[in-house]
């Protein structure tokens, strides 16, 4: 069962009471990431994050963490491109403390001098842990060429000379702008009376600091343009880390549930055709994938394949191959079936714990204004025709806005990029 509510400050709340687990997930959801910085104050959303954990006018940063595991639960954050999230999962009894906790983080935070430059070298090791990733670089160097000159090119971590440029007024400054009342969205769900919940949120978040800005915090307005692109880096690994990107679907559009029915039948499960034809038949990949993402004025969908540099064109070539028979012939009524059941399946067991059902219904309501109820989303996966398909796979699979990323040891990437274009551009 949902609830909806406000607090006496203007923190909407999103509730839903599941009476027969044990546990309570909440949240802190914040409509603040990296879309909203720019490029000189990049990562500092992320920092903010990580601030937030060290130590209130309360407690220190040591106490935070030990209240939370002295009751067996869990407390952690990440930052998002569109939003931060701070959450508890704790048994049912503990709500209170989890509560407590959360709102002395939010509205109690310290922001030392001293836990800044300390903080600023545990992020610094975070930004080489990522660069040792060459999929989250691609992903990176993607990105940078789909958006470019917008903040959606902005990588969550920041770099370090980004990172080494905060101070204390500049992180103040941006959090007062960022986290305010109407920025925030708490989001509960498991075992706990809503009414009784309302009482200690509002108890919780009475002295709330957070002022109302009236400031415009709504996404880069500068929508990308998307035309063919190429990007690359060259970096010692096995593996060449392939991404074909292009332009998706914005959320909240109709063509969404469309276009995720048309990835779980061309690659985005096992049973895929990319998968099938790529790993399955030639043995040319162990990671291989397709998968869609939405933000609020653009959308982008990625194929990614990681492999080695031989293969690459070869498997370009089948990649472009799947494309245009899926253009050319649709999918089966079959495959459409089949795919809507493995749509709603998959995403009724992603909805059996309680911190992934808060996150869900604190995302929706913070995103789009409103909490997408289960039958909503399993009616509109129901309702996806032919025709709907046909429109997304015409729509998404342009070649004019193909773009091309790669992270791995090349010996000739002039002939590599000049290969690939031929292959997917022309």
């Amino acid at each position: 069962m949902y609830f909806k509510d406000e607090l006496n400050n203007g923190i909407r709340v999103a509730m839903e009471k599941i009476p027969y687990v044990n546990s309570v997930s909440v949240g802190i959801l914040v409509n603040n990431g990296s879309a909203k910085e720019d490029k000189h104050l990049n990562g500092v959303s992320h920092f903010i994050e990580h601030m937030l954990f060290k130590g209130t006018k309360n407690r220190t940063a040591k106490d935070l963490v030990e209240l939370i595991d002295n009751i067996g639960g869990q407390i952690n954050a990440f930052t998002g491109t569109e939003y931060t999230c701070f959450y508890v999962k704790v048994l049912d009894n503990h709500l209170p403390i989890a509560i407590d906790v959360l709102s002395d983080m939010i509205n109690n935070s310290k922001f030392d001098d001293e836990d800044i430059d300390k903080e600023k070298g545990v992020v610094y090791e975070e930004i080489k842990m990522y660069l040792d990733s060459p999929e989250d670089v691609v992903y990176d160097l993607l990105s940078e060429i789909m958006f470019e000159d917008t903040s959606l090119a902005l990588p969550i971590l920041g770099s370090y000379k980004t990172v080494s440029n905060l101070n204390r007024e500049s992180i103040l400054e941006y959090f007062n702008q960022h986290y305010t009342s109407q920025n925030m969205v708490i989001s509960i769900a498991g075992n706990f009376e809503p009414k009784d919940t309302m009482k200690i949120l509002n108890q919780s978040f009475y002295k709330n600091h957070i002022k109302e800005n009236k400031n415009n915090n709504s996404l880069n307005s500068c929508i990308p343009s998307f035309s063919q692109k190429l990007n690359s880096k060259l970096k010692d690994t096995e593996q060449l880390n392939f991404c074909l990107g292009m332009e998706g679907v914005k959320r909240g559009s109709d063509d969404l549930y469309p276009l995720l029915v048309m990835n779980n039948i061309f690659g985005g499960s096992m049973s895929s055709r990319l998968f099938q034809k790529i790993r399955e038949e030639r043995g040319l990949a162990y990671s291989v994938y397709s998968h869609p993402t939405s933000f609020e004025n653009i959308g982008t969908f990625t194929i990614y394949a990681g492999l080695s540099v031989e293969q690459v064109i070869n498997v370009a070539k089948l990649i472009n191959e799947n494309i245009e028979s899926i253009r050319t012939n649709l999918i089966t009524k079959d495959e459409l079936g089949k795919s809507k059941e493995q749509l709603k399946g998959n995403y009724i067991l992603g909805m059996e714990g309680t911190f992934s059902r808060m996150f869900d219904i604190g995302k929706s309501e913070l995103l789009l204004g409103r909490i997408l109820p289960p039958e909503e989303v399993l009616g509109k996966i129901d309702e996806v025709s032919m025709e709907d398909i046909e429109r997304v796979v015409l729509d998404v699979f342009n070649k004019d806005k193909y773009n091309i990323a790669y992270v791995g040891k090349v010996p000739n990437n002039e002939k590599i990029d000049t290969n690939l274009k031929e292959v997917l551009f022309d």
